[in-house]
């Protein structure tokens, strides 16, 4: 699995995991540094899943790569 985003939140860990799941992209949420969530997906699905949570969220939505 690799990491393709950092959530604030939990909530917000889970509302991109389900942008990537809506796309067909299995996504795991893991503990990040401080009280940070991590997203991790399937290494051959990397950039596919950028390119969902790209479509998905609003520019001005804060999503730190890793």
């Amino acid at each position: 699995m690799v990491q393709v985003a950092v959530a604030g939140d939990v909530t917000e860990a889970e509302e991109i995991q389900g942008i990537l799941r809506s796309a067909g992209i299995d996504a795991e949420i893991g503990d990040g540094e401080d009280d940070s969530m991590t997203i991790s997906v399937p290494e051959d699905s990397v950039e596919e899943a950028q390119d969902a949570i790209e479509a998905m969220t609003e520019p001005d939505d804060v999503i730190g790569e890793p």
